[in-house]
């Protein structure tokens, strides 16, 4: 059984984070806590990392990844071209639920699934994924279960389903919520609202008072 690491007691959190450190630059997958639900991830860079996290999902390339980062300037290395509102949504709900859709860099060599060229972005708040991100860079991270079944919200439930094919697991105890994160598609010429989340759009307008619905 893959090793499972109570983040609760700062020792076993530190320990837990060096492993999934060194799982990860093997091409290995962890799970890790986020804002909404837990989070199985992968380098994001390592296309058989990411080829291996959609496998142990069930999860086909038309279902590609999101990436997860640290901070907001790790979009400068990522994406192309970012609208000012991409700067005003992040500055109102990031770290937080709240994903944004943009044109990675032509660029990049990484393969996240069939993208079509975009990125789908957030910066999660919670601290044990933060810590992780800061350590790694960026992360290609989807919800921590079977495709088909319920997110998870404990470690455990993950571990369940998983089993194995994460070499670490990172406890943080429940995630806060089961809600996933708001996406917000910005390649176009306005912001598009692809799926309703942990923040309302009724929030999100408050910002982007343009924003349509798909």
């Amino acid at each position: 059984m893959s090793p499972l690491h109570d983040c609760s007691d700062p020792v076993e959190r530190a320990a837990g984070l060096r492993e999934a450190c060194a799982a990860l630059r093997r091409g290995e997958l962890v799970v890790l806590p986020t804002d909404t639900v837990y989070g199985v991830g992968a380098d994001a860079f390592d296309p058989e990392a990411v080829a291996r996290l959609l496998r142990a999902k069930g999860r086909g390339r038309n279902m590609p990844s999101p990436v997860l980062v640290g901070s907001p300037g790790d979009l400068d290395d990522l994406v192309d071209g970012l609208p000012r509102r991409a700067s005003e949504l992040m500055a109102a709900f990031w770290p937080g639920g709240l994903t944004l859709v943009a044109r990675h860099k032509p660029s990049i060599t990484w393969d996240l699934g069939d993208t079509g060229g975009t990125v789908a972005v957030r910066m999660p708040d919670h601290p044990v994924a933060l810590e992780l991100l800061r350590r790694t860079g960026p992360l290609a991270v989807s919800s921590a279960n079977l495709t088909g079944k319920p997110s998870p919200q404990d470690c455990r439930a993950a571990q369940d389903m998983l089993g194995g094919a994460a070499a670490v697991y990172l406890d943080a105890g429940p995630t806060p919520a089961a809600v996933p994160s708001s996406i917000v598609d910005l390649t176009g010429p306005v912001p598009v609202l692809v799926r309703a989340g942990a923040i309302s759009t009724e929030r999100l307008r408050e910002v982007a008072p343009d924003l349509r619905e798909r």
